[in-house]
């Protein structure tokens, strides 16, 4: 029960990696604020119980005002916060261009396999327009950033020596992927580095899980070529899952890792090395 008389804040808590996440905080103690676009989905992480008083709220992480209001309603709650788990992400957004970029890759495939030289590029930024790009980076990038600033706030409020941890990607250093969605992961690692300084004299410590290919809904929308080319790429033999990341989360949050902060903890199986 490391987390015992803890507050933990999961975003993206409906489904895949932040349900696990939510789900493991709660059976070690914690009273989970299980956040989600939909509070169904939300509601039913909390279900399965815990130890402390959890709660489900449902928000767009990339409104600002809506996340003050989640914080003060905490503050109110609870009092504080111990830790934020920042894990909502989307992997494409409306105009991205990325079913456009799907099809290409699927019929350069296709001539490949011919053995003919392909005439097909994997071109995504040709298509993508302002909303797909601002769609992704407003959850993964600018979701982050609110939530933390609020959650900072609270913990320097009560005076809380607590744990910020992103959910980022092993796209964020191997390129892979839709252009948005990388460029969003990336940019987490640049701020957990910059708040792991500013914040680490309030005892505050912030730090990136990266997880490689990971058994999620969010997965299952590359298609199916996509994942066995990525999976052909683990020398583990397997994409993560959900629990995986879970376990990997509660360590770098907990008093275990003490003197963790500003750090990348890779979780992919050797799909990628730094």
């Amino acid at each position: 029960m490391r987390f015992s008389n803890k507050v933990v804040v999961v975003t993206g808590a409906g489904q895949g990696m932040g349900r696990a996440i939510a789900q493991t905080f709660a059976k070690e103690g914690a009273s989970v604020i299980a956040v989600d676009i939909n509070l169904d989905a939300a509601t039913e992480t909390i279900a399965s119980g815990g130890a402390g008083k959890s709660m489900a709220r449902a928000l767009n992480v990339g409104d600002s005002a809506a996340v003050k209001k989640l914080f003060a309603e905490i503050d109110e709650t609870y009092g504080k916060v111990d830790v934020l788990v920042n894990n909502a992400g989307i992997g494409s957004s409306k105009n991205d261009g990325f079913d456009k970029l799907m099809s290409r890759l699927a019929e350069r495939g296709a001539q490949m396999a011919k053995g003919e030289a392909p005439t097909v590029y994997p071109d995504l930024i040709i298509d993508m327009e302002d909303e797909g790009w601002h769609g992704v980076l407003n959850v993964n990038l600018h979701g982050a950033f609110y939530f933390t600033r609020e959650a900072v706030r609270l913990m320097v409020k009560s005076s809380t020596k607590g744990a910020i941890v992103n959910i980022s990607s092993t796209s964020a250093m191997s390129g892979e992927g839709g252009l948005h969605y990388v460029t969003s992961k990336a940019a987490l690692h640049g701020m957990a580095k910059s708040l792991a300084r500013e914040l680490g004299p309030r005892g505050i410590r912030v730090n990136n899980v990266v997880p490689g290919p990971t058994n999620t809904p969010m997965m299952q929308s590359v298609g199916q070529d996509w994942i066995n080319s990525m999976i052909a790429a683990i020398p583990l033999g397997r994409m993560a899952e959900p629990q995986d990341i879970a376990n990997v989360v509660c360590f770098v949050a907990s008093d275990e890792a003490a003197m963790i902060t500003g750090q990348d903890i890779v979780a992919n199986g050797g799909s990628y090395f730094k």
